[in-house]
């Protein structure tokens, strides 16, 4: 927990002061039954009226200022705790922003949205409670011993047989209860990924009539997360019993020996019922503790997880960046015995001692079959992977030694996923730019063929996408994600598979449009189709992690195998489409 501490740096006021104005509450507490049992001895017996007044208009003052400090002290907590968790929540975000695609697939979407939701909510709960009771209840705690000690020290004696009593069994029930916090916590992460996989692909599941699957598999986690929180809570459910037993035991000891010491008129009745208002103060401030002790192993099983964010390792980062000014001039790419694999400790390469020269300008297309490696392969230019033998340069240099910042700036990657995002499509095609005008984003979206169909929209540029833009087909989802990217003006543009749902015409249209516009660029197109990179300046061909072949496709078709295998596969295909 030390290290939310800096959070808390900036709102020392509401941490400093909030607690003191919960302790000048408490000792109002501390002072009121004392007055309340004045009041009886001095007032009623004596039949004192203006003794009475006096002494209740101090308490209507006391009252006052406890109204008025405990208002401010909550006002604080409140403050403090909820500024803390913003602050915390923010960084945590940003450090996830910061984490390259091997440290996302370290953990679950479920899991990261968990720890920046409820987790942090655990922090600021106990932020709260620690602002409000930290000193309120020790202070109540111990003025609350002085007092009834003031007032009958023998009476008194049973507080110090309760207090160890009740302490114990405390420390037990949150001794046993905090490991079951832990657990809880990573089924609500498990039932976080169920819910986010579901919505997300919730128009798979209507299409494949998979809801009833999915509510068994859901009631299987839900029923998980369940088990998990009775078996936390039962512990926390047994405090207040155990609390309210010690209260009603210790009130029943206390009433039977003050009856006695009454009878004999060695104790005014008054101080009865204030010593029985401190002896029930006693025990709420060890409650008030104990909820605070509750929360606080809560908060450490959360601020574990969340340290587990923050103290990550990035796997890529341009902290030893031998050119951190340098940036992406022409689009020369050049892979130099290349290998890589995903899972450091399985020996089998993903890629396996690639050799590749693209000069600036070039287009250059991609082919092979699913797994060969394609995607991999171009996901190391922008520094989304690092290889792990070899070297890829850009430019001359090598990609580790430009900042993470200038070299994507450079580089721009349409994904196989073409992901849109809540809103107009001029925001997201401002994701390329954010400065772009009207006249180019209708540019950008005229090489992408994609004008025509923005234009036919109702409102144009400024219609609402909807959630991943569901309203649109997969081909005009693409043709705006290849819009976007064109907006970055990169020096270097790679589409990975990204017009397999475009029709071939449009294809055919937006690669015209491409040799037309973007000669100072250099073109990477993974495809499927050949006929999608047939025209190429040079085809790649990969197998199996492999290049086994490269040139244009006349040589390809004679020299390379594989290739003469797609070719001939997908002739056959069109024939039979015919």
């Amino acid at each position: 927990m030390n290290s939310f501490l800096k959070y808390a740096k900036p709102y020392k006021k509401y941490f400093l002061f909030g607690p003191i104005f919960m302790v000048i509450e408490a000792t109002g507490d501390i002072v009121l039954p004392f007055l309340v049992a004045q009041i009886i001895n001095n007032g009623a017996v004596n039949h004192d009226i203006p003794y009475i007044l006096r002494t209740g208009g101090l308490m209507v003052g006391f009252s006052v200022i406890m109204a008025v400090f405990g208002t401010l002290g909550a006002k604080f907590a409140v403050n403090g705790s909820v500024n803390l968790a913003a602050d915390l929540r923010f960084d945590v975000f940003s450090r996830i922003q910061e984490f390259s695609f091997k440290n996302i697939d370290d953990f679950s979407t479920g899991s990261l949205i968990t720890r920046i939701t409820n987790d942090i909510t655990q922090i600021q709960t106990f932020a709260m409670s620690l602002l409000r009771g930290v000193f309120r209840s020790p202070v109540m705690l111990i003025g609350a011993v002085i007092m009834a000690f003031r007032l009958n020290s023998q009476l008194a004696i049973v507080i110090l047989i309760v207090i160890p009593v009740l302490g114990s069994a405390i420390f037990t029930i949150i001794t046993k209860a905090s490991p079951r916090f832990t657990t809880m916590q990573e089924q609500l992460d498990k039932l976080n990924s169920d819910i986010s996989e579901s919505l997300t692909n919730i128009r798979v599941i209507k299409s494949f009539v998979r809801e009833d699957y999915e509510n068994k598999d859901f009631s299987v986690v839900n029923e998980g997360l369940r088990e998990k929180s009775i078996a936390a809570m039962k512990m926390v459910i047994l405090q207040q019993p155990v609390i309210t037993a010690t209260m009603n035991i210790t009130t029943l000891a206390v009433v039977w020996f003050a009856g006695r010491q009454i009878i004999v008129g060695s104790m005014p009745i008054g101080n009865l019922a204030a010593f029985i208002t401190y002896i029930t103060q006693i025990l709420m401030s060890l409650n008030l503790l104990a909820n605070i002790f509750l929360q606080g192993s809560r908060a450490i099983a959360s601020s574990k997880r969340i340290n587990q964010v923050m103290e990550t390792t990035i796997e890529l980062d341009d902290s030893h960046a031998a050119f951190p000014e340098a940036m992406v001039e022409k689009g020369e790419i050049e892979f130099r015995h290349v290998s890589f694999r995903y899972f450091k400790t399985n020996h089998e390469n993903v890629l396996d001692d690639i050799n590749l020269a693209i000069s600036a300008g070039e287009t250059v297309g991609m082919i092979g079959s699913t797994g060969s490696g394609k995607t991999t392969m171009v996901q190391l230019i922008p520094r989304l992977y690092d290889a792990d033998e070899g070297e890829v340069l850009v430019d001359g240099i090598n990609v580790k030694d430009y900042s993470l910042k200038k070299l994507r700036e450079g580089v721009a990657l349409v994904l196989q996923k073409n992901t849109l995002f809540s809103g107009t499509i001029a925001e997201n095609l401002q994701w390329g730019n954010e400065y772009a005008t009207e006249e180019e984003m209708r540019a950008a979206a005229r090489i992408a063929q994609a004008e025509s169909f923005i234009d036919s929209l109702p409102d144009g540029f400024e219609t609402d996408l909807g959630q991943g833009g569901v309203n649109l087909s997969g081909g005009q989802k693409q043709r705006l994600c290849i819009a976007r990217a064109l907006l970055k003006k990169p020096k270097i543009l790679i589409l990975d598979d990204s017009t397999s749902a475009v029709d071939t015409a449009t294809e055919a249209k937006i690669r015209k449009s491409f040799s037309e516009n973007l000669q100072g660029i250099t073109k990477i197109i993974i495809a499927q189709r050949i006929n999608s990179v047939i025209d190429a300046d040079k085809i790649v061909v990969l197998n199996e992690g492999k290049i086994v072949g490269c040139g244009v496709h006349q040589d390809l078709i004679k020299t390379c195998v594989p290739y003469q295998e797609i070719y001939y596969s997908q002739k056959e295909k069109n024939k039979e489409g015919e």
